[in-house]
């Protein structure tokens, strides 16, 4: 759930409970507003009455009355207390049961006590309670639509510049040297985010330049004495006097320098890759980069007298050339180093898909550390870093690639993206 909605979402339930609550106050302080008016009538109404016994010297009849309701009974009661309460009454002339608000109490007349009781009827009062409670219930639904659109609509424009300064930061790239720029906003906040996005865009793009020409310069300057000790090692091969021993110490001294050399490549390429450093993507037909790289391992196969099947479909991508032949060669190099004598090489190509199976060790590859770096088979002659650089071109043209040991085969396959007209 967005923020947005997680605000719409408390600010509507505080609301809600802040109108409940006030709306059940409400109607108990209208309730006992109304019944201290009642009381305060039937007070009256009581005065009324001894003004009138005063004056008249005689009880009232049912026709003083009006709409109330008043009785008065002989009583051998001295002495009571006057009280208010509510009752109910059965409306002759309606024919229907009313709510109403009484009091009772004691009178003297001609020296005999009187138990009095006066009603008057409720239902005028409770008609406008439920008016008013209606209209308030009508308010509180209106002012929550009204509350629930503003935040809507308001909240939505308010957290434009966030999701402005969220897209600039998803299509942030490293190795642009333009800035980023954002837009001038007037909220403190949103202006604090933007400064301190932007300079970390800066530190970021600083210690990537230096860290890329530290590589860079790192991996040239490694070069250089590693071409001196290989023009030195031609130069001492020559040399006659060398026993059979010592130039075997020289091939080795010459492997590792290889070695040394093709790593130096392979880390420097990985960097370059991760860094999206390579920018040379061009449209081509994946069949034919498939069986250039056959042919060029054909010799090597007929050595170990592997038994290759091909099953090729044309396949255009927009892809480097330079990089593919490097996932292609590692894939190749990987299959037929590892693969036995006498073994098998499956090879398919079709619009979805590039699988590549070989036969070779019995055991099955860890499918969680199949690419990382520096891991090597048995007896392996390699850097180490031929699957790595596999996964991270797969990574860099979003290429799914995955492993699988299935049939005494050992399988490497790489999902293409769709197919669309311009590819």
């Amino acid at each position: 759930m967005k923020l947005a909605g997680h605000y719409n979402k408390a600010s509507i339930i505080v609301s809600v409970s802040v109108l409940i609550t006030g709306a059940i106050i409400y109607f108990f302080v209208i309730n006992y507003i109304a019944r201290r008016q009642f009381d305060s009538d039937l007070s009256e109404e009581v005065s009324e009455v001894l003004a009138y016994i005063n004056y008249r010297h005689h009880l009232p009849t049912r026709t003083d009355f009006d709409e109330d309701e008043a009785t008065f009974v002989k009583t051998g009661l001295k002495k009571m207390d006057t009280y208010f309460f509510d009752t109910v009454y059965y409306n002759t002339k309606q024919k229907r049961i009313e709510d109403r608000r009484a009091v009772k109490g004691l009178l003297r007349y001609n020296n005999q006590n009187y138990l009095f009781t006066i009603s008057v009827s409720k239902e005028s009062t409770e008609y406008l309670i439920q008016i008013i409670t209606l209209i308030t219930l009508a308010l509180m639904t209106l002012l929550l639509i009204i509350l629930f659109i503003t935040n809507r609509y308001i909240l939505n424009d308010l957290w434009k510049p966030f999701y402005y300064t969220l897209n600039k930061i998803k299509l942030f790239n490293i190795s642009d040297d333009s800035e980023l720029q954002f837009q001038t906003n007037k909220v403190d906040e949103f202006r604090e985010m933007n400064s301190a996005v932007a300079e970390m865009s800066i530190r970021a793009k600083t210690d990537f330049h230096n860290l890329k020409s530290f590589t860079e310069n790192a991996s040239h300057e490694m070069l250089t004495p590693l071409a001196v000790i290989t023009a030195k090692l031609d130069t001492l091969i020559q040399d006659e006097r060398l026993n059979a021993e010592q130039l075997t110490h020289i091939n080795d001294i010459y492997a590792s320098i290889n070695k040394s050399t093709r790593l130096n490549q392979s880390l420097l390429l990985l960097v370059k890759i991760d860094n999206s450093l390579i920018k040379d993507d061009e449209v081509f037909n994946l069949q034919e980069a498939v069986n250039e790289k056959i042919q060029q391992f054909q010799e090597l196969m007929q050595s170990k007298n592997i038994s290759v099947t091909t099953h090729l479909q044309d396949r255009v991508i927009t892809a480097s050339k330079y990089l593919t032949d490097i996932l292609l060669n590692n894939l190749f190099s990987n299959a037929v180093r590892h693969n036995n004598i006498n073994g098998q090489l499956h090879i398919i190509l079709s619009s979805s898909q590039f699988i590549i199976k070989n036969t070779g060790d019995i055991t099955p590859l860890d499918n969680n550390s199949v690419f990382d770096r520096f891991l090597k088979g048995k007896n392996s002659q390699g850097t180490g870093l031929g699957l790595t650089l596999v996964k991270s071109i797969c990574l860099y043209y979003k290429f799914n690639i995955t492993y699988s040991f299935k049939n005494s085969m050992h399988a490497f396959i790489i999902d293409l993206p769709v197919a669309t007209t311009n590819n």
